[in-house]
């Protein structure tokens, strides 16, 4: 195994099980689902589990948890490479990070979906792998709502453009949106980028009714409920549930 999948130091002030851990992240999302007037059962959880070892993952499965969320594709392949030798059965991979494009052929898998797909090039090349391997790839468009530099994605204007040809890729499956909030203290300040997220994907099915619009992937640790309340499907939550990450 590689080092990266050694376990990491524990935050010695927290003292709470990864069950436990969980089980609050989960009544979190109910009551925020229960606020905004939603089933709890229509929101997803995603465990983001990058970096951290499989053991941590097993124990969070033993406790419910199925939905797990990684950011890079060697990571993801080794985990589910893991997941069969060690007889975890029934976890959903997902692929929440940035997919180079010389890497497409290895995001075309045993995975849930793929929140990442950002460029047109990009959808173009996993539809060719997966219809290659006789595949379907099940993904979301990463649109920057923010406008920031720093974020990967469509630009709104660009996905209401795009759309007709990327409805009619073969290999690929699409299944709604996904964006980034700013890193912000308060929670609040994300509110408005979901809910313009919200807006684009009802305007999505408006004019494209023939696609599967069904999620709004959106909200990590620090903004979830903020999401959830704006329409979130699916929240991509890690450090709520397993702690800091090391740096380096």
């Amino acid at each position: 195994m590689s080092e990266q999948f050694l376990p990491q130091t524990q935050d010695p002030d927290d003292e709470l099980s990864l069950a436990a851990r969980l089980a609050l992240v989960q009544a979190r999302v109910a009551q925020a689902a229960q606020r905004a007037g939603r089933d709890p059962a229509e929101v997803t959880l995603v465990a983001v589990s990058k970096t951290k070892p499989f053991g941590m993952i097993a124990e969070l499965a033993a406790a419910g948890q199925m939905d797990f969320g990684e950011n890079r594709l060697e990571e993801l392949w080794e985990k589910v490479e893991l997941t069969e030798s060690q007889g975890v059965a029934g976890l959903r991979w997902h692929l929440i990070g940035t997919i180079q494009s010389r890497k497409s052929k290895l995001a075309v898998g045993p995975f849930a979906l793929i929140h990442s797909v950002d460029t047109h090039k990009l959808a173009e090349r996993l539809s060719r792998d997966a219809a290659a391997a006789g595949q379907t790839v099940t993904a979301l468009l990463e649109v920057n709502v923010s406008g920031e530099e720093s974020k990967h994605g469509f630009t709104p204007d660009e996905v209401l453009a795009d759309l007709p040809a990327l409805l009619a890729m073969p290999g690929l499956h699409l299944q709604g949106l996904m964006t980034m909030a700013p890193l912000e203290s308060a929670a609040e300040s994300a509110r408005p980028i979901f809910r313009r997220l919200r807006l684009l994907l009802e305007e999505i099915r408006q004019r494209f009714p023939q696609g599967d619009w069904r999620h709004l992937s959106m909200g990590m640790t620090n903004d979830f409920e903020v999401a959830i309340e704006e329409g979130a499907t699916i929240v991509r939550v890690g450090t709520a549930i397993f702690g800091k990450r090391e740096m380096g």
